[in-house]
């Protein structure tokens, strides 16, 4: 990186007062830069990024969340909580290590693996809580839009059986209110990654691929039923973070017809959520669509872009013309003329923030 800059030559633009700027940010293994305390391992031990040591890790962290200045950010694989560690401990750490405004730190239901979704957010700008709806399922499950911290019962094979779904890792539910007494519902998600990481053969990958691509596709469905319930509410709503898909992403897509993003957007007669990433994203016929994620692919030896993040939201937000952006290190002019701040998305993780900046 170039020589260190203050935090006000770092941000590619200034949200106005009268915004809300929300970012949705997966950082890759987050955990792993922190010890069971929440001390930060500002080391040159690799940390899970190719040839990154922690300490770069954390310092390109650090440039990347100052430049953001958000007021909110849904963290997507966030440091793990079990009986030794805590996100919150550790993620307010970081805010504090760093001096970012977004000192706060909440999570919900507790994930079964070590990537957990949090908020770190501004206090001074929000009011935050776990709200959660729906019931608690019993054992057998419960069909519908159960607690995300239950299990769904659904036909997913289409065998006329019912199947137990259950979120490795449950979207996080919160009610925020500004300063200005703006209520807004926000869902995180994280949802089951397609990649076949366990096959052995090829008979064997494409099997992992189905299986795995309709645990997805269940749980988008899950999360629509949610949906259509909070609008049924009326409420503004957003929902955000990583969806392992896009539209057109495999082939495997189109042996179900659609994308989760499909159905998570809302089809037929639903009230449709809007993401104009998304959109361009279903409308595209060509290579013009965006990118959220940066992969290497081994047996390629390349890199391989997906739109993967995203920040969709209700049609009463939409009508307020918030301002949506992807943080590419090569795609976002902003980005690009501050080249530390580009040098730090690269380092940081295999994804780039998107941000919305929304009218209050």
């Amino acid at each position: 990186m170039s020589e260190k800059l203050r935090p006000d030559q770092l941000r590619p633009d200034q949200l106005r007062p009268d915004h809300l700027r929300l970012a949705s940010y997966n950082v890759e293994w987050f955990n792993a830069l922190f010890d069971d305390r929440g001390h930060l391992l500002e080391d040159r031990e690799y940390s899970a990024r190719y040839k990154i040591t922690r300490g770069e890790q954390l310092a390109a962290l650090g440039v990347v969340f100052t430049a953001l200045d958000a007021d909110g950010v849904m963290i997507i694989e966030a440091p793990d909580t079990n009986s030794r560690r805590s996100t919150v401990t550790a993620l307010e750490r970081f805010a504090a290590h760093f001096g970012l405004r977004t000192r706060k730190a909440i999570i919900g239901y507790v994930s079964e693996t070590e990537q957990e979704i949090a908020f770190l957010y501004d206090p001074d700008k929000l009011s935050v809580r776990h709200d959660p709806k729906g019931e608690p399922a019993p054992s057998r499950g419960a069909p519908g839009a159960p607690r995300f911290d239950s299990q769904l019962r659904l036909d997913i094979n289409g065998d006329g059986l019912e199947d137990l779904v259950r979120f490795s890792k449950p979207p996080l539910e919160l009610a925020i209110t500004t300063t200005s007494a703006r209520a807004l519902r926000l869902i995180g998600v994280h949802a089951k990654s397609k990649a076949p990481h366990e096959a052995g053969d090829d008979a064997a990958f494409k099997r992992i691929s189905i299986d795995n691509r309709r645990k997805q596709l269940a749980e988008c469905l899950w999360l629509r039923a949610r949906i259509d319930r909070q609008l049924e509410a009326g409420e503004g709503l957003i929902v955000m973070g990583d969806f392992n898909d896009g539209p057109g992403l495999d082939e495997y897509e189109k042996l179900f017809g659609h994308s989760g993003i499909e159905i998570v957007l809302g089809q037929g007669d639903q009230t449709r959520l809007h993401d104009p990433h998304a959109e361009m994203a279903l409308t595209e016929t060509n290579a013009l669509a965006p990118s959220s994620a940066r992969f290497w692919l081994q047996p390629q030896k390349r890199y391989f872009e997906a739109l993967l993040d995203f920040i969709m939201v209700s049609p009463d937000l939409a009508a307020t013309k918030p301002i949506w952006r992807i943080w590419h290190p090569f795609n976002d002019p902003g980005v690009l003329a501050v080249p530390e701040l580009a040098d730090a998305l690269l380092s940081a993780s295999d994804h780039f923030p998107v941000t919305l900046d929304l009218a209050l």
